[in-house]
């Protein structure tokens, strides 16, 4: 397929259809309202179907049953829809049912704006609703990483019959670039389900559950779920590291839309005689901890750089310890830092400031 300008929420609804989803349910919230809004066009075109559901959380146990039958199926939202996801998010994964899931985050907290922003990590990547469980995500920073990783999120959402969470914000779900979509998924081939419930006539039956009374039952799904978490942390990690002017001197850690400021920062800072990189998590969780810590060991200075007060920060400290000296400059309410203020950060951390 020709590459074809697009906008990132269209194309994200373009990556679902030719992943082979053909449910679509949920509900109107800027800056996302052009992945329902192309959905609700394309999916009849295809024999599928799209649902606008009273609210996020008919949404979300919308999901519960479609995937419950073996079905794939996504929901969008932004922030305050995906928090009243969150309940429904959590007996998804405790029913180890895959769903995909698009948050395209806005500012906050409540209703907070419609301005791109990366203030949700924290709900993302630690679970979100309540108990012990974990969303697999994933974070592009191009409209077309934002397809590619769509079209991923079925087969991991499978792999390991899980939730998972493609996080953007405004400016990727807005912007509009080229995007090609390298393979379509044909529903004949789409993986067996063997534990949906798609009736029982000849089998044993199904049953699809996330309730155990029994407190040691309980406790074995609990630590078999964390046994699927840990396999996720070995085996799904995926980092960029961006080091165009050789051994750096400081280390940007961003992800996102960040990361693509911080690429330009670099390049700025290399003609003002500081060496510059930058380590983009891909996988927010499981987070790519052991290649940050190679990626930093030669440099002088870590900056992160989030529209968050410092949410990533804190992964990045854990992973770093606390003998390492970690900075951070933040934009927060919908406000884009520009490349000239991570550069000046920079020059500060370098010091080269004025």
């Amino acid at each position: 397929m020709a590459k074809k300008l697009m906008k990132g929420c269209e194309a994200i609804g373009e990556a679902a259809v030719q992943a082979g989803c053909r449910l679509f349910f949920g509900y109107p919230i800027t800056p996302q309202n052009e992945i329902p809004e192309y959905l609700s066009a394309r999916l009849p075109q295809v024999g599928g179907t799209f649902v606008q559901a009273e609210s996020e959380v008919a949404a979300s146990n919308m999901l519960y049953g479609a995937s419950g039958a073996g079905c794939r199926c996504l929901t969008s939202s932004s922030s305050p829809g995906i928090s009243l996801m969150m309940e429904g998010v959590s007996y998804i994964a405790a029913s180890e049912l895959p769903v995909v899931i698009v948050n395209i985050m806005r500012g906050g907290p409540g209703l907070g704006g419609i301005l791109p922003s990366q203030s949700d990590y924290l709900q993302a990547t630690k679970g979100g609703g309540h108990g012990d469980y974990r969303c697999l995500v994933l974070a592009p920073s191009t409209v077309q990483e934002a397809a590619d990783l769509v079209m991923d999120a079925f087969d991991l959402a499978d792999k390991y019959r899980n939730p998972v969470l493609v996080l953007g914000d405004g400016l990727i779900g807005q912007m509009m670039e080229p995007v090609e979509f390298k393979r379509s998924t044909r529903l004949e081939d789409l993986p067996a389900k063997s534990w949906a419930t798609t009736g029982c006539k000849g089998r044993e039956r199904n049953i699809i559950n996330s309730l155990y009374l029994d407190p040691e039952v309980l406790e074995a799904h609990n630590w078999k779920l964390v046994r699927k978490y840990e396999e996720m942390a070995r085996t799904e990690c995926r980092h960029e590291f961006w080091s165009p002017h050789g051994d750096a001197d400081v280390l940007f850690v961003a992800y996102g839309s960040v990361a693509r400021i911080a690429k330009t920062a670099i390049d700025a800072l290399a003609e003002k005689g500081v060496k510059a990189a930058l380590f983009r998590p891909i996988t927010l969780f499981p987070f790519p901890g052991d290649a940050l810590e190679k990626a930093a060991a030669r440099v002088k200075h870590v900056l992160v750089s989030e529209l968050s007060t410092g949410q990533m920060l804190e992964d990045v400290r854990f992973h770093l310890g606390k003998h390492r000296p970690v900075s951070f400059y933040g934009r927060v309410g919908g406000v884009i830092m520009t490349p000239d203020e991570l550069v000046a950060e920079a020059l500060k951390l370098a010091g080269k400031a004025g």
